[in-house]
């Protein structure tokens, strides 16, 4: 059975934007006074939600700075930069394919909300998506409660819904939620992490798109 929702993750997953972050996080961790510095593999083998043990497995003691002042200073760098960052390869399409299926489509994003609002704008693709549903805050916590209201509010059955992110908390979400899941290989984390979910993991946004209009959500 096709699926009628398409619940987009945005970070990683429709905005390139993860060679920023590996930069963002070396500039951080030089403004801070850290001698340690991250490569693309080993950023993405470290990253994860939630953030602040992100944050601590990158090396950064809170004894000494706060998560709070870290967060605030990695958006300050990250907002401005990411107005350089692309669409992921495949993402325009992947998004007029699913509008010519007739599914509807909704970013559920652990980006603050006037962020995605502007990012999302800045690139042409608003239209595409029913909804833009995003954090109040900096500190990137949870989506599953944006998620669940929003599910409720327009009342869609979680089994004819499917999410698409590029991380293990992306299939945490969508376990919370209900819904089937699809984990795309190119974003923030690894194919081996992506797998230990045991959801579906495919290599980029074309192969997602294939399978879950080729298959159906009750097969993905």
């Amino acid at each position: 059975m096709r699926p009628e929702l398409i619940l987009w993750d945005w970070n990683g997953t429709l905005l390139d934007d993860v060679e920023l972050c590996v930069d963002a996080l070396n500039r951080l961790l030089a403004r801070f006074g850290y001698p340690q510095r991250y490569n693309h593999d080993q950023y993405r083998a470290i990253f994860g939600f939630p953030v602040q043990e992100y944050y601590a497995r990158a090396g950064f003691d809170f004894t000494r700075d706060s998560f709070d002042a870290l967060a605030v200073s990695f958006m300050e760098d990250y907002i401005p930069a990411s107005e350089a960052c692309p669409l992921m390869v495949g993402a325009r399409d992947a998004l007029e394919a699913f509008a010519r299926a007739g599914l509807r489509q909704v970013i559920l994003s652990a980006s603050p909300i006037t962020t995605l609002e502007h990012q999302v704008e800045a690139r042409g693709v608003a239209p595409y998506f029913d909804r833009l549903l995003g954090l109040g805050d900096i500190y990137a916590k949870s989506k599953v409660d944006l998620g669940l209201r929003y599910l409720r509010e327009e009342g869609f059955a979680p089994s004819r819904a499917v999410m698409i992110g590029d991380s293990t908390h992306d299939f945490e979400v969508a376990r919370a939620l209900g819904v089937h899941c699809v984990l795309q290989s190119s974003g923030h984390q690894p194919p081996e992490v992506l797998r230990q979910t045991g959801t579906t993991v495919v290599p980029g946004l074309t192969e997602a798109v294939e399978i879950i209009l080729r298959s159906g959500s009750n097969n993905v």
